[in-house]
């Protein structure tokens, strides 16, 4: 009997813990519909502030317990914790600092004013992610990014962990989704984000603009594949993905029930 498939979801928010937009929903019901077709699922989210520990029941996992994350000379402890998806018997595993992720609020304060350690965040969950699924010892065959906050994984896959074993096999799957911030990450986001000597100035020139639409570029630009995730995206965003060489690519379509992306992961996984 063949082993099954395993898919990674890496996705700044999923439904039921986070949903600022409409593709939490369906992060959900991929992972589910995933599970249920024979697929080996996990998931990887950041815990932030408002999501409701004790409601949802995370618990810390103590034997992934101990890592710190170094970003820009700084070194950031990194908490684990997991909760089983309802109606659902999968794992979803969530990030944590107690710096950067117990405020509670998601990336805006209560005054609307967008955090300035928002580029830091972002950069240690990217490699927090990578970090975790090293210290699982679980080597995916899809790993599928959604949200602006992951943008950074397709690119940290091809670089700094080009040479990971448990990544040797992995595929990547990049989501384009709406707009959701004008901000930018700010100056010092480009020499952050190089967390590796792997990683060269060339290499970061899709995420040069540091904000929103960079983000998403510079995922899709190092993806395997790249799906649309919204009906309305970025105009010149869809129009440089929509055909792009080498990738496959699958359009939105909001009457999909999703059956596009078991094909996409079964036919990446091969």
């Amino acid at each position: 009997m063949s082993t099954k498939k395993r898919i990674l979801f890496i996705a700044n928010e999923m439904s039921p813990y986070l949903e600022l937009t409409e593709f939490s929903e369906i992060v959900n019901r991929l992972a589910i519909k995933s599970n249920d077709n024979g697929f080996e699922v996990r998931c990887i989210m950041p815990r932030f502030g408002t999501i409701n520990e004790r409601r949802h029941r995370l618990h810390e996992v103590v034997r992934l317990s101990g890592i710190n994350v170094a970003v820009d000379n700084d070194d950031f402890p990194l908490q684990i914790k997991v909760a089983s998806l309802p109606n659902a018997r999968l794992q979803v595993y969530f990030l944590d600092n107690e710096d950067l992720f117990k405020r509670k609020f998601v990336f805006h304060d209560d005054r609307e004013e967008w955090f300035e350690d928002n580029s830091l965040r972002t950069i240690f969950f990217c490699k927090g992610a990578l970090e975790t699924v090293k210290k699982f010892g679980w080597p995916p065959d899809i790993i599928h990014c959604s949200g602006w906050m992951s943008g950074l994984i397709p690119l940290y896959l091809k670089t700094a962990y080009k040479k990971e074993p448990v990544f040797s096999h992995s595929k990547v799957v990049y989501t384009i989704g709406q707009n959701t911030f004008k901000e930018k990450l700010g100056a010092d986001f480009l020499k952050q984000a190089a967390i590796h000597a792997n990683i060269k100035e060339k290499d970061m020139e899709p995420f040069k603009e540091a904000n929103n639409i960079a983000l998403f570029k510079g995922g899709a630009t190092y993806a395997d594949a790249v799906t649309f995730g919204a009906e309305k995206v970025e105009k010149k965003l869809a129009e440089e993905f929509a055909k792009a060489k080498g990738k496959k690519i699958l359009a939105y379509n909001a009457e999909s029930d999703l059956t596009d992306y078991l094909q996409l992961y079964t036919d990446l996984a091969k």
